[in-house]
């Protein structure tokens, strides 16, 4: 399966290419994705600040 890609030169550059590209999507999707989660996270946590909820004792890892 692996011998076809190995056997060129060009074949194994535009196998390379191709891993580099699918890993700088995959980064950018997950840098979005934690961008996302953090406003998201302080959206809540300012909301609760503002409700007076200061004690987060009743989260399992406070």
């Amino acid at each position: 399966m692996v011998e076809p890609l190995t056997s060129s030169t060009v074949l194994l550059v535009l196998a390379g290419l191709a891993a580099l590209a699918v890993a700088v999507v995959a980064i950018k999707i997950a840098i979005k994705l934690a961008i996302r989660i953090g406003i998201v996270s302080a959206i809540v946590l300012a909301g609760l600040y503002t409700a007076g909820v200061t004690d987060l004792s009743f989260l399992p890892f406070f």
